[in-house]
């Protein structure tokens, strides 16, 4: 089956629908199908699978704009080959 249409979706359902593909950067479409999946129990629900990535943004923290340009400024000593060094 290539296509199917569902009418009458519920706000709440429909909200679900747009805040998971606005999250995961897809189309409604791939959204209610991978709902439509994990319903019909062929595959685990996200919170149900092991993550990689942001799931680790607690631990690594971020740096303002002024932190990074002194960071960039601190090695930028290393940007430089010494030629002696390679003969």
């Amino acid at each position: 089956m290539d296509q199917i249409t569902i009418h009458g979706l519920d706000g709440e359902l429909e909200e679900v629908i747009r805040s998971m593909a606005e999250r995961d950067g897809t189309s409604l479409s791939h959204a209610a199908f991978e709902l439509l999946r994990i319903g019909a129990g062929l595959v685990k629900p996200a919170s149900q699978q092991p993550t990689v990535g942001p799931s680790l943004d607690q631990y690594i923290g971020s740096w303002t704009s002024d932190e990074a340009d002194e960071f960039d400024a601190a090695v930028q000593e290393f940007e430089t080959v010494d030629e002696t060094s390679w003969q």
